[in-house]
């Protein structure tokens, strides 16, 4: 079956899967150091309540069968495990069933996790990241040359992304015809980078280029990706380019390094290294071809929800149409903030809180915080909490499920919960009280971060959360949210609107 093979894709197909087990290995890792916090039995949305009103139909995971802190933490440090070793080259050195099924469980363990995460996975690059996980199921490996039919699924893919993300700008915020949306992004972003503030402050008529480059590049670049070689190369390589700028300005997990992995696989470099280091592949395996030319059918009748969408004026951004996660819709920024607002979380040990007391700030490992901290890069890796404060500060309606849980872990000093931030101001003892505040940031000028080595200025907007106390006071935190258990929690007003 010559038709079913493209051997000079091989190096392509070599970066793609090494690349994406990287992705994979840090979505695990993150999830491993992350869950107990966010998820775990004890955690702000525990998974255990989660599962018991949501059905398997509608949330497939392992733990929909048995959930415990061990179990998910096994899970989620051995599908590390296996990521590292697919990233090694693992894939390619076992027979091509072996492979696939190395793929498959990397697939099934992710897709566990992500159907109970929640709010806390919530994002369109988990799905993106299993879509791309399950079409890398059928690339094959070394045994066998890389199947014509999932290189144009992973184009597919692809161009859904990027035409998605096009079409959602052009629809939504009038700012985006206007070329005038990069005069706010850089600055209001939800997790700026360490060259956000100078991409920001780059002048006025170059970010209107970048506005209009990116419109060429997610809506005219994605259709040659389906023309012939090298004109598809070029594409990816467009692509490819356009994401890097957008790892350098900002920080995004891993939906830019994602994108460029699955551009990769589009490109032919045939060119530069000849024929492929086997120069006779086997034939694929019957089994192989009818799994593969299965799984294409399966998403090209999948794809039509996504289509739909795409062609719809009410198109929306990242949404799964089935509970796998195998065909998506995705897209980002169809709405950009003039404004950035940031809740700040302080806690005090006075028993009697006043406005002008000893109130101290919690510090974020992402958001801004510190004025004169200087923003930092963590993309590919996941900083869920800092995300989730970013949209807490959109709107309270996004917080309403875990900022009371959050703050309640505060303060009973609970120690995996204050491991996703950066400083505690309260090492020794949990504070009394807790409050949040919302402040309006915006980046200093020139002149103002010569002047005072600060990055950020940020004044008062108004009160968030007043100041709140655990309705029956611990004496001395064990350093764990189980010290409330059997107790009332904290007596929390709603966030202020």
């Amino acid at each position: 079956m010559d038709w079913f093979t493209a051997p000079g894709y091989w190096l392509g197909r070599l970066v793609f899967q090494r690349a994406l087990a990287g992705l994979y290995l840090v979505a695990f890792v993150a999830a491993a150091l992350q869950f107990r916090a966010l998820i775990g039995s004890r955690g702000m949305l525990p998974v255990p309540d989660y599962v018991r009103y949501v059905p398997f139909r509608r949330a497939p995971s392992l733990f929909q069968w048995r959930y415990s802190d061990r179990f998910f933490a096994a899970g989620a440090w051995g599908g590390a495990l296996l990521a590292a070793a697919l990233v090694a080259g693992a894939g390619d050195v076992v027979p091509l069933g072996c492979a696939m099924a190395m793929w498959l469980v990397l697939w099934l363990l992710y897709l566990s996790i992500v159907n109970v995460g929640q709010t806390w996975y919530a994002f369109g690059w988990e799905s993106l990241l299993l879509e791309t996980g399950f079409l890398a199921v059928f690339l094959g490996n070394a045994e066998v040359g890389p199947p014509v039919l999932v290189l144009f699924l992973l184009r597919w893919l692809v161009f859904r992304v990027e035409f998605g993300a096009g079409l959602i700008k052009m629809r939504g915020d009038p700012c985006w015809r206007q070329l005038t949306c990069l005069y706010h992004h850089h600055e209001t972003q939800p997790m700026p980078g360490p060259l956000s503030w100078f991409f920001h402050h780059l002048p006025r008529p170059l970010h209107k280029v970048e506005c209009a480059a990116n419109h060429v590049t997610q809506l005219g670049v994605p259709v040659l990706l389906f023309t012939p070689q090298p004109v598809a190369s070029v594409a990816a390589g467009v692509i490819i380019a356009t994401q890097l700028w957008l790892v350098v300005s900002g920080n995004f997990a891993w939906l830019n390094w994602i994108t460029i992995t699955i551009a990769v696989s589009a490109v032919d470099f045939t060119g530069l290294t000849g024929a492929p280091p086997a120069a006779a592949y086997r034939s694929a395996p019957v089994w192989f071809a009818v799994l593969v030319c299965a799984a294409t059918v399966l998403v090209l009748v999948l794809s039509r929800h996504p289509v739909r969408n795409m062609l719809s004026r009410r198109q929306v951004m990242n949404r799964s149409f089935d509970a796998l996660h195998l065909v998506n819709t995705y897209g980002a920024f169809g709405t950009v903030g003039r404004i950035r607002d940031e809740v700040v979380v302080e806690g005090t040990s006075e028993h009697v809180p006043r406005a002008d007391g000893d109130w101290r700030e919690y510090g974020f490992k992402g958001k801004p915080g510190d004025v004169r901290r200087m923003p930092r890069q963590f993309a590919p890796y996941h900083l869920r909490l800092d995300w989730l404060m970013w949209f807490a500060a959109l709107s309270p309606g996004y917080a309403r499920d875990w900022f009371g849980p959050f703050v309640e872990r505060l303060l009973v000093g609970d120690r995996d919960t204050l491991r996703l931030l950066r400083h505690n101001p309260f090492p020794d003892a949990p504070p009394v009280f807790v409050r949040a505040r919302l402040y309006r940031y915006r980046f200093t000028t020139w002149q103002e971060l010569r002047g005072t080595g600060a990055w950020w200025h940020r004044r008062l907007v108004r009160e968030y959360l007043p100041p709140t106390r655990l309705a029956v006071p611990v004496a001395e935190s064990s350093g764990s949210a189980s010290r409330t258990t059997g107790r009332r929690g904290p007596d929390l007003p709603r966030p202020s609107g």
